[in-house]
């Protein structure tokens, strides 16, 4: 299941769950609208991971988690702490980013 913050909680998120990928995205971002299905099919294989879309425009204090300078980024963080992040639009290097998470 994917959660998209509604408010600039994503720290709390980070805290309380084990693993978290995140999908830091923008309305007006093409790439971002074209990777959500392919984070939201990850969400789905991955069911021990907690998955969530967060408006790096509208949460600046969640954007403040990862070095997000470009869109989409996606960040993993793991027992409350920063792991990795990949800016890109393309599955694979999303995919390869679960799996390094989930391997740790």
């Amino acid at each position: 299941m994917v959660q998209e913050l509604d408010k600039d909680n994503l720290g709390e998120l980070v805290s309380n769950n084990d693993i978290v990928v995140v999908q830091y995205s923008a309305t007006w971002c093409g790439n971002c609208r074209i990777m959500k299905p392919k984070f939201k099919k990850l969400a789905t294989e991955n069911e021990n991971i907690t998955f969530v879309i967060a408006d790096a425009e509208k949460f600046p204090e969640s954007r403040k988690l990862a070095n997000v300078d470009n869109l989409p980024t996606f960040a993993t963080f793991k027992n409350g702490n920063f792991l990795n992040q990949v800016q890109t639009n393309k599955f694979d290097p999303l995919k390869d980013l679960v799996d390094e998470v989930t391997s740790n």
